[in-house]
Order: structure tokens, then C-alpha cells, then sequence
């Protein structure tokens, strides 16, 4: 006599809950990254000395649903209607230094904001070319990169529309010798009056 198979019910609940909860834990990771925030790494030297090739960063995807990009944030943004004329597809990361309406020039290696020079201590070497007067249109950005010779940035390409701005960086994560919260380090070079605070890995030039 054969012996009958003896189904489990409990642990058949088990799996179907095991399987649920690694499904919901898929669809909440998926939002973190799509709506909230995502890591990134970067790939080019545009940005040194503050980032460094190989760095991963955390972007913060949602705090400009609430306010507006503000001057010396690390931003990254997809590429703009010229870069995609010029066939760019990767993520693009830079600091941003001139707000809308403002204008904006670099000369005698120094960058001014409305005919005032910025302080800027995170530079790798003061600029050795000339750009401007430009004013910044509405709902745009002048972005530069902190490496000014070495940076494919505004200077080349024009302005950074709002609507291609995915974030801002927050935080380095990776190497821990490195470590570093965007957000507390006080940003110097803002014009007079306006002193601020400051997928699987995607690249960011």
C-alpha cells in the first residue's frame, strides 16, 4: 500500500508569503529610485577636486518637487536638447551658478554673479577663458563644473532647463574615507545677500 503525499498547508503560506514580501519590497525599492532618491557614480574628472572619479554619491529626487535648485547645489540633470543634438545620453553632474534672471560672467579668472565676483574655495584652478555677460533665462540654470578647465559645461552648451534637473547631490557614500553630507557644508560663493547652505549605479559625467 502505497503511502499518501501529505501536503503542508502551512508551508505553502510560507512561500506565498515570503513571496509577497520580496514582491512589495521590489515595488517600494523601484519607487525609492524612481521618486525619492538613487546612487550614482561618477565617471569623469569634470567636477575634482570636489568628486573623484569612481565616487558614488546618493541624489536627493524629490526636494525640488518643494523648492527651487539654489546656487553652489551639485545638480544632475539629463542631458539638455543640445547635448542630445551632440548624441550625450548619460546623466550630467555640475554645480550651479547662476539662478533665472541673473547674469553671469567670467573673466580675469574669477565668475560673477550680477557684476559681483563669487568666493569660490572648491575650484580646481581659476578659469583661463572668458564667457559672457550671459543672462540667465526663466526656468533655467548656468551650471558649471568645480575642475573650470576641464568641464564640458554652460560655458560651452548654454543653460540647464528646470524640467531636466533629476536631483541634487546629498551625499558622498563611497570611499568611507570620504564620507562627506553635502548638505552641511556651507557654501561660499553665492552673490552678496545670498549666503546658503549647502540605477544600479548610474554614471554622471
Amino acid at each position: 500500500m502505497s503511502n499518501p503525499i501529505i501536503h503542508n498547508p502551512a508551508r505553502g503560506n510560507m512561500w506565498r508569503e515570503n513571496l509577497k514580501v520580496l514582491g512589495l519590497s521590489a515595488i517600494f525599492a523601484l519607487g525609492i529610485r524612481t521618486f525619492v532618491a538613487e546612487a550614482r557614480y561618477i565617471p569623469s574628472g569634470s567636477m575634482e577636486p570636489t568628486l573623484q572619479i569612481n565616487d558614488r554619491l546618493i541624489i536627493d529626487k524629490i526636494s525640488y518637487d518643494f523648492s527651487s535648485p539654489r546656487r553652489g547645489d551639485m545638480v544632475v540633470f539629463n542631458p539638455t536638447r543640445t547635448l542630445r543634438q551632440e548624441k550625450f545620453h548619460d546623466a550630467f553632474i555640475k554645480r550651479v551658478i547662476g539662478l533665472p534672471g541673473e547674469t553671469v560672467a567670467v573673466r580675469n579668472g574669477r565668475v560673477y554673479v550680477n557684476d559681483s565676483a563669487l568666493t569660490e574655495t572648491y575650484i580646481a584652478a581659476k578659469p583661463d577663458y572668458r564667457f559672457g555677460p550671459v543672462v540667465v533665462p526663466a526656468n533655467s540654470y548656468l551650471v558649471l563644473g568645480d575642475n573650470r578647465n576641464n568641464s564640458y559645461d554652460s560655458h560651452y552648451w548654454g543653460f540647464v532647463p528646470r524640467h531636466d534637473i533629476i536631483g541634487r547631490a546629498v551625499l558622498r557614500f563611497w570611499p568611507l574615507n570620504r564620507l562627506a553630507d553635502f548638505d552641511r557644508i556651507v557654501y561660499l560663493g553665492s552673490a552678496p545677500g545670498q549666503s546658503q547652505n549647502r540605477e544600479t549605479l548610474s554614471r554622471i559625467k
